[in-house]
């Protein structure tokens, strides 16, 4: 058996993506490890025991470049609900910033929105 345990996403700095993925999203804090100079920063969506995001701080220039454009423009990440009302509501009260109102399509009810560094998610529930 193979499942994919966690995708890196690169943010400006850890605490302020911890804030934001932990505070105002209720994500769970898997892990934080201090490293020396990084952190092993392991998050998880609300209910999930798998499929975590590694936050990871840019160090280089080449790094802090891709913030924001780590998928080149295109919806990279995609968050599943089994609620997309409930969801939907709670991240708009939260003040998430949502590029479209929701639409159905074939596969689910989805959203695109995006994150403070400019990462594009898709919120979605399959149909």
């Amino acid at each position: 058996m193979q499942f994919l345990h966690a995708v890196t996403l690169v943010v400006p700095d850890y605490d302020p993506a911890i804030e934001f993925y932990c505070g105002t999203l209720g994500w769970q804090l898997a892990e934080d490890v201090d490293q020396g100079r990084k952190r092993w920063v392991r998050i998880l969506p609300p209910g999930a025991s798998q499929g975590s995001l590694i936050l990871a701080r840019a160090d280089t220039d080449a790094q802090r470049a891709i913030i924001g454009n780590q998928f080149g423009g295109r919806v990279g990440l995609f968050l599943t609900t089994d609620d997309f009302a409930r969801d939907h509501a709670a991240m708009v009260a939260a003040g998430v910033q949502f590029n479209e109102t929701p639409r159905h399509e074939p596969y689910g009810t989805v959203a695109v929105w995006q994150d403070p560094f400019g990462n594009r998610w898709d919120l979605i529930q399959p149909a």
